[in-house]
């Protein structure tokens, strides 16, 4: 099973998935030499997150296709792991708020000592109750867990999404055998937010969702 489907430890794939708050896994951190950005960056990883040797191949494919964040406001990586997507989008827009977005603690602790460590003050790694009610975003990045299920996959797509600010858009990246077109149909027909595939490429769909456009005022 690849690493995007399960975490894995040092003898092999673990019993609990990178989507649980706290992972049964060893924590037996590490660094892992990334370049984000344009910028070489030593990352903590650790089993009991997602795609902890590397930066997974979905994530390759947003960061080639995704224009970069605005440069200030706040922006979200929805399902962060250890946070080469917060880490980009803090690296690229020093001048914005970065909220990185996980219900996994370990993944959580892994983002912030390497935000720490590279010196991006402007990162709040965080769990989903943690954000501001009031906070909508000018820019949602994320490689969403889709392996939690179609319910709580969308639970989760409609909560974030419907808080994007108005001129905002987010940038999710799915694999096509995942189930990728069919979200794309969900998201334009049921969510009722526009979408569009901006990006394919080595099985992924790059999709942009955003808000819907008021009706004219007659």
């Amino acid at each position: 099973m690849p690493d995007d489907a399960r975490a894995r430890g040092p003898h092999g794939p673990e019993q609990d998935h990178y989507f649980s708050a706290t992972p049964a896994s060893p924590d037996e951190r590490r660094t892992l030499d990334v370049t984000l950005a344009g910028r070489r960056v030593r990352a903590w990883t650790a089993p009991g997150v997602f795609s902890p040797g590397r930066v997974d191949l979905g994530t390759h494919v947003l960061l080639r296709e995704v224009p970069p964040p605005p440069p200030d406001g706040d922006l979200l990586d929805l399902g962060c792991g250890w946070g080469p997507l917060a880490l980009t989008m803090a690296l690229l827009s020093p001048g914005a708020r970065v909220w990185a977005v996980d219900v996994n603690l370990r993944a959580l602790d892994l983002v912030r000592r390497t935000a720490e460590d590279a010196g991006l003050t402007n990162v709040r790694a965080v769990t989903p109750d943690e954000v501001p009610d009031d906070v909508a975003f000018a820019a949602v990045w994320s490689n969403p867990p889709i392996r939690v299920g179609k319910a709580e996959l969308h639970a989760l797509l409609a909560r974030w999404l419907g808080r994007l600010a108005p001129d905002g858009d987010a940038h999710l990246v799915v694999q096509r055998n995942l189930g990728a077109d069919s979200l794309h149909r969900w998201l334009a027909e049921e969510l009722g937010m526009p979408t569009e595939r901006v990006g394919s490429a080595k099985g992924y769909r790059v999709l942009r969702v955003t808000r819907p456009v008021p009706p004219a005022t007659p």
